[in-house]
C-alpha cells in the first residue's frame, strides 16, 4: 500500500540545557484525519534534539489527512535516560500536497504528557471552527487558568500571580539559565563589586563627604560621575525633574496651590519679572509630593527616619534652564515650616533640596517604578496568559513583552518589599508607609497618565525645552502605535469583530478588575468597542512594559549611586527655622553607612541588564507567520533603528546624554 509522507522538521531552542535525550513522539492532526503517534528517530539519535538542533523526519499516513490543524507532541524517557526538560522552539510540517504548516511552541516540556500546539496562523475565537481546534483552545485555557491564578499581595494594590516562589512558576515564564546565573551572581556580588562588604554592617554616620566618595569610586558610570560633580547645582536639580529617573511628577503651574503661599517679594526671577506674569507665560512649574504626606516612616538602626511631602516651584529662565525658586518641605504652611529659597544660606538651601531628592526616591520607586511599570506589567501578563490562547493574534503580539516579568516581580516581593526585604529594612518609606503609598498611588492612576501623549498634554509640558524623556517617548510611542495599528487592523477589519471577541473581552475585564480594582474613575476601559480603543490600549501595554520601564529603571544607579543626590532615607527632621544648618547637620541627616551601601548595591543590581536581554522590537520567537504582520514587524524594527540613530546624534552634543529611551537600550519587557 502506497503511503503519503509528511516531512516534519523540529527545531530545538538555542538555550542552555534546552535539549533532550528522551524519545520524542508526534501525531499530526488534520481536518480529514490524523497520523499515528510516531517516534521521531534518525541516525543522529539524541543529537537530533540537542540545544539549537534542527532535525527532519518523515511521518507516513495511508491517505492525506487534509489541512493540518494541530500537532500532539511529547517525550518519553527510555531505560537508560534520566529526567530532563526539553525546549522545542517550533515544528514545521510539509504536506504531500506541497503546503507548509508552522507550529510555534517556545516552551519547556518537562513531563511525559501529550502537549497540543495549533498551527501558527492566528485565529480569533469566533473563526476557530474545527471541533479539534476548539477543543484544543478550550483545554489550553482551562490549564492556564490553573497555572496562572490571581492573588492579593496587599489590599488596595494591583493583584499578582499566586506562587510559593520563583521555582513554583510555570517553566515557560521562568528565567533562562543564563539570566538566573547572572542575576544570582550580581545580587550576591553587589556589595563586593562596589567594594562595600566591610561597610554593610556599619551603623555609623558618614564622617565627611570624602568618606562617601571613597566608597562611591568603587563603581561608577559616566553619568554618576557627572552627578557627583553637579549634585549641588540648582540647574542640575531642576534638570532631573525632566530627564532623571522620575520625569513623571513635574507639571506646568498656572495657579499656585493654596498651601504654597509664595509671593513676588519672596522670589527672584531676574530683572523685573513677576511671578503672576511668568505663570501666564507658562514659565513656572510645580512638583507636589502630596502623596507622601503623613506616611508612617521607618525605624532604621533603632532610629526614626524622616520623609517629607514637599512642594517645589521652578522657573524656566530665558536661557532655558529649569531653576528651583522655592521649596516648602511640608504640605501645611506654618511658622515651623519655612519656605526655602536660593538666597538662603548654602546649607539651608542644600538641605531643603536633599529632602526633596529623598522624597523623590520614594515617589519614584513606589509609584513611577514599582506600581506603574512592574505591578501593571504583571497584571497585563497574567491576564494574557490566563485568558488568551497561543493562536490568538493578541497573544502573538504581546507575549514577547511579558518575558521574565512574573519571575522578576516574584523576586522583588521576596527580596525587596517583603518583611525582610532591602526596601522594607532600609528605605524611609519601607513597611507600612510603602503599603499606604502604593494604595494612594493606585488611586491616583488614570488611563491618560499611562499614555505618553495624553500625560504630557495634561501636565502642560508640550513645549518645555530640553525635555528628552518627552521627545524620545513621544517618538517611541508613535512607532509602537503604528506597528500595533497595522497588526491589529490586519486581524480586526471592523469594530464589530472586536466586540464579538470574547477572549479580548475577558482579557481587558480581568485587567480592569485585578489591575485597577474595578475603579471606574481611572478611565481604564472595561471592554473594547472599537479597533481604535484596542490599538491604543495595546500600545500603552507595550510602551509601559518596554520604554516606560526603561525610562524609570535604567538610570537608577546613574542618579542614585552618588548617595547625596538620592538618599533613600534621612534620619534628622528638616530644619524648622532658617540658619540652623551646616555641613555637620547635613552629614547627620544623611542615612547611616549601612543604609547607604545597601541602597547603592540594590540600585546597581536593578540597573544591570543581563546578556540575554532582548531589545524592544526584536522577536527571536517567530509567533507570527502571515506575510503582512511579518512585514509590519520589519518596518517596526527599521523605524526603531532610525530613532536610535537620531537619539545618538542628539546625545553627542549633550553634557548628560539621555539614553533611557534609545530603542537599542530599551528591553522588550519588564525583566529587571
Amino acid at each position: 500500500m502506497k503511503m503519503v509522507d509528511y516531512t516534519v522538521t523540529v527545531a530545538t531552542g538555542d538555550l542552555a540545557f534546552a535539549g533532550t535525550v528522551h524519545n520524542v513522539y508526534i501525531k499530526l492532526v488534520g481536518t480529514d484525519g490524523e497520523s499515528e503517534r510516531t517516534w521521531l528517530i534518525s541516525l543522529k539519535g539524541a543529537l537530533s534534539f540537542k540545544s539549537g538542533a534542527v532535525a527532519s523526519f518523515t511521518v507516513s499516513c495511508p491517505v492525506s489527512i487534509g489541512k493540518l490543524v494541530l500537532i500532539e507532541i511529547g517525550k518519553q524517557p527510555h531505560l537508560l535516560s534520566f529526567v530532563d526538560s526539553w525546549y522545542p522552539a517550533k515544528v514545521e510540517v510539509k504536506s504531500p500536497e506541497g503546503d507548509t504548516y508552522n507550529f510555534p511552541i517556545y516552551r519547556w516540556i518537562t513531563d511525559s504528557e501529550v502537549h497540543r500546539f495549533k498551527e501558527g496562523t492566528a485565529l480569533r475565537v469566533f473563526e476557530d471552527n474545527h471541533h479539534l481546534g476548539k477543543y484544543s483552545r478550550e483545554q489550553e485555557l482551562k490549564q492556564r487558568e490553573e497555572d496562572y491564578c490571581w492573588d492579593v499581595y496587599h489590599e488596595g494594590i494591583p493583584h499578582c500571580m499566586r506562587s510559593e516562589g520563583p521555582l513554583d512558576l510555570p517553566c515557560e515564564v521562568q528565567f533562562s539559565f543564563i539570566k538566573t546565573k547572572e542575576f544570582v551572581f550580581t545580587a550576591a556580588a553587589g556589595l563586593v563589586e562596589l567594594g562595600l562588604k566591610g561597610l554593610s554592617g556599619s551603623k555609623e554616620n558618614w564622617p565627611n563627604i570624602d568618606a562617601i566618595d571613597r566608597v562611591f569610586c568603587c563603581k561608577r558610570t559616566d553619568i554618576s560621575d557627572y552627578v557627583q560633580e553637579h549634585w549641588k547645582d540648582d540647574a542640575f536639580f531642576g534638570y532631573q525633574f525632566l530627564n532623571g529617573v522620575n520625569p513623571m511628577l513635574i507639571q506646568r503651574c498656572s495657579v499656585l496651590p493654596k498651601n504654597f503661599p509664595v509671593s513676588d517679594d519672596m522670589v527672584s526671577l531676574g530683572g523685573q519679572r513677576r511671578l503672576a506674569d511668568e505663570m501666564k507665560k507658562g514659565n513656572i512649574f510645580l512638583c507636589d509630593y502630596k502623596r507622601l504626606d503623613g506616611l508612617k516612616t521607618n525605624i532604621i538602626n533603632g532610629k526614626k527616619q524622616y520623609l517629607m511631602a514637599p512642594l517645589i516651584l521652578l522657573h524656566k529662565t530665558p536661557d532655558d534652564q529649569l531653576m528651583p525658586i522655592a521649596i516648602q518641605l511640608k504640605q501645611t504652611p506654618a511658622d515651623d515650616n519655612p519656605i526655602f529659597f536660593p538666597t538662603d544660606s548654602e546649607y539651608d538651601w542644600l538641605t531643603a533640596k536633599i529632602f526633596v531628592r529623598s522624597a523623590d526616591f520614594s515617589e519614584h520607586q513606589l509609584n513611577a517604578h514599582l506600581l506603574r511599570t512592574h505591578l501593571l506589567a504583571e497584571v497585563f501578563a497574567v491576564s494574557l496568559l490566563r485568558n488568551v490562547p497561543m493562536v490568538h493574534p493578541l497573544y502573538k503580539l504581546l507575549v514577547p513583552h511579558t518575558r521574565y516579568t512574573l519571575q522578576i516581580n516574584n523576586l522583588a516581593r521576596g527580596l525587596l518589599i517583603s518583611e525582610t526585604g532591602v526596601f522594607t529594612q532600609f528605605a524611609a518609606s519601607g513597611g507600612e508607609g510603602m503599603r499606604t503609598l502604593l494604595k494612594r498611588s493606585l488611586s491616583s492612576v488614570t488611563y491618560r497618565s499611562l499614555c505618553v501623549p495624553d500625560d504630557i498634554a495634561d501636565r502642560g509640558l508640550e513645549d518645555v525645552p530640553k525635555f528628552y524623556y518627552r521627545d524620545d517617548g513621544l517618538k517611541l510611542w508613535d512607532i509602537i502605535h503604528r506597528y500595533v495599528q497595522g497588526v491589529l487592523s490586519f486581524y480586526y477589519k471592523n469594530d464589530s469583530e472586536v466586540q464579538k471577541d470574547s477572549e479580548l473581552r475577558k482579557w481587558i475585564s480581568d485587567i480592569f478588575e485585578h489591575g485597577f480594582l474595578s475603579q471606574a474613575g481611572t478611565g481604564i476601559p472595561e471592554s473594547f468597542t472599537t479597533v481604535a480603543e484596542l490599538v491604543k490600549f495595546v500600545t500603552m501595554v507595550i510602551f509601559t512594559c518596554s520604554g516606560q520601564h526603561s525610562a524609570v529603571n535604567t538610570g537608577q544607579y546613574d542618579y542614585g549611586g552618588w548617595m547625596p543626590n538620592t538618599p533613600i532615607s534621612l534620619q534628622r527632621p528638616p530644619p524648622t527655622t532658617k540658619g540652623t544648618t551646616s555641613e555637620a547637620t547635613m552629614l547627620q541627616t544623611f542615612p547611616d553607612v549601612n543604609t547607604t551601601v545597601q541602597g547603592m548595591s540594590t540600585m546597581w543590581l536593578l540597573s544591570r541588564q543581563s546578556t540575554d536581554s532582548v531589545p524592544v522590537g526584536q522577536y527571536p520567537a517567530e509567533h507570527f507567520r502571515e506575510k503582512i504582520p511579518c512585514k509590519l514587524m520589519e518596518d517596526f524594527q527599521g523605524e526603531l533603528q532610525v530613532l536610535s540613530a537620531v537619539i545618538n546624534v542628539r546625545n553627542k552634543s549633550l553634557a548628560v546624554p539621555y539614553t533611557y529611551l534609545d530603542p537599542m537600550a530599551v528591553e522588550n519587557s519588564v525583566a529587571i
